[in-house]
């Protein structure tokens, strides 16, 4: 099992996880972040800090793409191991729907 960042992410990108995270495993794209989940340890630790509440076991059911986008972009981005402020407009992202296919262009996280 591993963690893996999913759509609430885009666009609100708060950090709060990371900076609880033991093994330094988040990686940061222009519109979210992402987990490795190669690097992941499964502590957990960051899941509650997540205001969005976009951290979810990769177990959960449909997750299977998150885990796949989360793989990709974590190769590709740079690391992240300190807390950052959030967009000011992340708070309006929060719920949201559809921001997948607004930022990726996609309706699955896999193809992104």
């Amino acid at each position: 099992m591993t963690y893996v960042v999913t759509d609430n992410c885009i666009r609100c990108k708060y950090t709060d996880c990371v900076e609880v995270c033991p093994v330094d495993c988040f990686y940061v794209g222009e519109t979210m972040l992402v987990i490795n989940p190669d690097e992941c340890i499964d502590c957990g630790v960051c899941e509650p800090e997540c205001p969005a509440d976009a951290i979810k076991a990769d177990t959960e059911p449909g997750l299977d793409g998150w885990r796949a986008l989360n793989a990709k972009y974590s190769a590709i981005w740079p690391n992240i191991s300190e807390k950052r402020e959030p967009p000011t407009d992340a708070a309006s992202w929060d719920g949201r729907g559809g921001k997948l296919e607004s930022v990726f262009g996609v309706s699955d996280p896999a193809a992104a």
